[in-house]
């Protein structure tokens, strides 16, 4: 069995977790709505604010090996879900280089990234975008959600506008990230 479907989720005051008959967990808090398919090989045991995960071995649907991976998988998805809509999640990213600029009206962010036209993106509206462009300070994106996975796909897409590159640093990173650094032609003519 894996040894993450194997642990229990307890659940917050305020959240509630109910289970279809189809198999669809849905999961509301003061955050947000979020649901999710398990496949049938899972069975999802509610009791007392506690859910765990149990494989049916009697589902023949797929073989051993891909049933444990599904058991790890589905009790990972929903506890991302529970803690979602219970604290939610918060992504932050920052605009290095000269020049480099965002500003959002809404869900509308329009990034100035060095390209000869501005780009703008939409966002979807399970997030919530907040900037920041503060004098001698690199411009920040604050993303907010209850959906993990939604979030992190955002980010990504964002990140692609201008990727960090190793020899002067500029692009789209992650507030923290620490982009491994080259020295370029100079260091390597002796």
């Amino acid at each position: 069995m894996s040894r993450i479907g194997k642990l229990p989720i307890t659940i917050p005051a305020g959240v509630t977790v109910t289970v279809s008959d189809e198999n669809v967990v849905t999961v509301k808090g003061k955050e947000g709505e979020l649901t999710q398919a398990v496949h049938p090989s899972i069975k999802i045991n509610l009791y007392e604010g506690v859910m765990t995960f149990d494989m049916d071995e009697t589902n023949d649907t797929v073989d051993a090996k891909q049933r444990h991976a599904f058991h790890g998988l589905y009790r990972a998805l929903i506890n991302n879900m529970v803690i979602g809509v219970s604290q939610g999640y918060e992504k932050q990213l920052e605009l290095v280089g000269v020049g480099y600029r965002v500003s959002n009206q809404g869900n509308l962010l329009e990034f100035a990234l060095g390209y000869t036209h501005p780009i703008l993106i939409m966002l979807p509206s399970e997030i919530k975008v907040e900037t920041k462009s503060e004098r001698n300070q690199n411009p920040q994106i604050i993303l907010k959600s209850c959906d993990k996975q939604l979030l992190g796909q955002v980010c990504a897409k964002i990140r692609t506008f201008r990727k960090p590159e190793p020899y002067k640093g500029k692009g789209v990173l992650f507030i923290g990230e620490q982009i491994r650094r080259k020295s370029g032609k100079s260091a390597g003519a002796k």
